[in-house]
């Protein structure tokens, strides 16, 4: 049987520990028991982990023999923030499928209140992204960025850089990813809902970036991201 995995809050040495509401989860919803055995992600590695303590807010592990995992994706997500329950949703499910960074981006087009109270939700969008990782027994954390301005993301991506555009009707996405080669590190960038504006577009493009489509539907925000992860992760393993 697949035993469930968790990251660790803190290691030292061949103990790790889980805190607070990750423990008392453990500890009161899932009844876990001194002496249960689960995966344990830490920094550098996953290993077997036993309980042999548990306390208020706080489970304790004794660290085994390291658990062999796959290699991890280098894929960034640049998300132009859209309205949060489904921007939350993005993310849950970027996460789960093996994104490796997303970073909210303030575009020309995202709703002025959304961009004030984004800062606000960067710990949220952080703990549905741990919760994520444990779900689909990730080995690491992704790194989920506090909300950057268009300018500063255009310049910060590596990899391959593609921004998604509507108005794209050359290159797919995943033409684009073949034709580049087998790079393993790519940045998508989404646009908020209404798209990037001709401006923003040509930021992009005199960057360096390449353009690339979806197909002809026109997508929601939060469905271009997971079906746009699945392709990309497709192609760069």
């Amino acid at each position: 049987m697949t035993r469930r995995r968790w990251i660790a809050d803190e290691v030292s040495g061949s103990r790790a520990v889980l805190l607070g509401s990750h423990a008392d989860h453990l500890a009161h919803v899932l009844r876990a028991r001194i002496g249960q055995e689960f995966d344990i992600a830490t920094a550098e590695n996953v290993r077997n982990g036993r309980i042999v303590s548990i306390t208020d807010g706080r489970v304790e592990f004794e660290l085994g023999e390291v658990v062999p995992t796959a290699a991890i994706s280098r894929l960034t997500l640049m998300l132009s923030i859209f309205k949060f329950d489904r921007m939350e949703w993005a993310i849950e499910k970027c996460v789960e499928l093996g994104a490796a960074r997303i970073v909210p981006v303030v575009a020309q087009r995202t709703e002025v209140h959304l961009a004030t109270a984004a800062l606000k939700r960067v710990e949220r969008w952080q703990r549905i992204a741990r919760q994520a990782s444990e779900q689909s027994r990730r080995a690491s954390l992704p790194e989920i960025s506090p909300p950057i301005k268009l300018n500063e993301a255009v310049s910060v991506a590596t990899g391959i850089r593609i921004v998604l555009a509507e108005s794209e009707e050359d290159m797919s996405l995943k033409q684009v990813l073949r034709t580049q080669g087998p790079a393993g590190e790519a940045t998508l960038a989404f646009g908020p809902e209404g798209g990037w504006t001709e401006p923003e577009l040509q930021l992009f493009l005199g960057a360096g970036w390449i353009a690339a489509s979806l197909g002809n539907t026109i997508l929601r925000a939060e469905t271009a991201a997971i079906a746009a992860t699945v392709i990309a992760l497709a192609e760069l393993h």
